[in-house]
């Protein structure tokens, strides 16, 4: 079936909006895998993108999980007993351990001690940790900072609740022309951690503002903005029957910090893992291909039995491998304005790639096609033409335009970026060269 064929998707160059400051905007929100601080994050994205917030019950069985009990936490601190604040949490919501009890008392150092985290390898730094699932409190200090408490009794103080609630995600789908769909997958739940949380979060937010630029979507793009592991085993024990329209897809995470691109494969082995290799590999900028494994980010829960959706992780820094990750250090500093706009910009070209990879076929495949009459020859072989495509671009598009190779694999087979083959493909469809097949 011959359908419409729009040029090649441009623009992938400005983001949309001042990604820096976005993340500057949310920093400061108190952060977790439930409650107000995941709702007043995905309110941000609201502005921007028109996001459908879910709300899913505590108590709520997902697969092997269960949704948890909601956490909200307004204020901490550790005082000497004089009434002088040493530790407060609205000075770095870091301050405190994801989950902790309500507490309220006066204990010794001793005591206190049992519930203080620090890195004595990193003494001038506040740890980030969590206890999700654990009922106990506590708080995260630089190990200097706590060498300098040495009386024998502090009063410690969580205003904290946790109980029945819901867990709350972020979602935006775009549908296409054709029932499939790529999706971008993003958490939101990690207090003030501007790379590990917040990048990839303006990043998808300004991909999402993009998208819904887009003249015409081939695929569906779905948008998930949720708390890591809990959040995706819970969006996909509610939307399993949809996933199998899934055909390619990127959690995003740590795009904001300077270090070399890095992309984890997926599980499956996919086109997105070509695609995301084939732009990287035509942008010139240093970067590495990771093999799949079951431990980083969502990309284990998609790729996990019984799903196995073709989703990779796409990142700069690896996470777990740079001083700064899960610390204090990991701030709005960090982040740089550049490496944002660029991780867009590698982002935005892959998506391109995915919408436009389309297989042909030659109307008359018997032979090379006689391109004067149609306005296609060049007497210098290789001169590149109008609309970014060269003589070579063109010959190798028809040569394997046989309805079995689609655009990446001519672009990959002739070692010429996606995008000139793309234009080579356009100028032989408004020729009456070829003829789209059906997906």
């Amino acid at each position: 079936m011959n359908r419409s064929f729009s040029p090649p998707q441009s623009g992938a160059d400005v983001p949309p909006f001042d990604l820096h400051a976005f993340v500057r905007q949310v920093f400061p929100y108190p952060r977790s895998i439930t409650g107000d601080g995941v709702r007043a994050t995905i309110r941000a994205i609201a502005e921007h993108v028109p996001v459908t917030i879910v709300e899913v019950p505590s108590g709520i069985p997902v697969l092997d999980w269960t949704v948890p009990d909601e956490w909200n936490i307004r204020s901490a601190t550790i005082s000497k007993l004089s009434g002088e604040v040493l530790v407060d949490f609205r000075g770095n919501t870091l301050h405190v351990v994801g989950y902790s009890e309500p507490v309220h008392r006066i204990v010794s150092r001793e005591e206190l001690a049992q519930h203080v985290h620090t890195l004595q390898d990193q003494p001038d730094v506040i740890p980030y940790r969590t206890g999700y699932y654990a009922r106990d409190w506590g708080f995260c200090l630089s190990h200097n900072h706590w060498m300098t408490m040495n009386d024998d009794a502090y009063r410690v103080t969580i205003d904290s609740s946790r109980g029945p609630g819901s867990l709350t995600y972020g979602e935006l789908f775009l549908p296409g022309s054709t029932p499939d769909e790529i999706l971008i997958s993003v958490h939101v739940c990690h207090p003030s951690l501007a790379n590990d949380n917040l990048s990839g979060i303006a990043v998808a937010t300004a991909l999402a503002v993009r998208e819904m630029t887009r003249a015409e979507r081939r695929l569906g793009v779905r948008f998930l903005f949720l708390p890591a592991t809990i959040g995706a085993i819970t969006w996909l024990a509610r939307n399993e029957e949809q996933t199998s329209q899934i055909r390619a897809g990127l959690v995003l995470t740590c795009v904001g910090d300077e270090g070399a691109f890095h992309y984890k494969q997926s599980r499956s082995g996919s086109t997105i893992d070509q695609a995301v290799a084939h732009v990287l590999g035509h942008a010139g900028v240093p970067f590495e291909i990771l093999p799949f494994s079951p431990y980083g980010y969502d990309e284990r829960q998609y790729g996990s039995p019984g799903f196995d959706l073709p989703i990779g992780c796409f990142m700069r820094s690896v996470h777990g491998t740079f001083p700064e990750y899960h610390t204090s250090l990991d701030n709005c500093e960090f982040v740089k304005a550049k490496a944002l706009d660029e991780s867009y910009r590698m982002v935005a070209q892959v998506l391109d790639l995915l919408q436009g990879n389309i297989c042909f076929r030659r109307v008359d495949g018997r032979g090379e096609p006689q391109l004067g009459r149609r306005g296609l020859y060049r007497a210098i072989a290789g001169q590149r033409e109008g609309g970014g495509s060269t003589q070579s671009d063109l010959l190798w598009f028809l040569n394997l335009a046989d309805g079995r190779h689609s655009v990446l694999d001519i672009a990959e087979r002739s070692r010429i970026p996606f995008s000139r083959i793309q234009h080579a493909a356009y100028r032989a469809y408004e020729a009456n060269l070829v003829v789209m097949e059906d997906p």
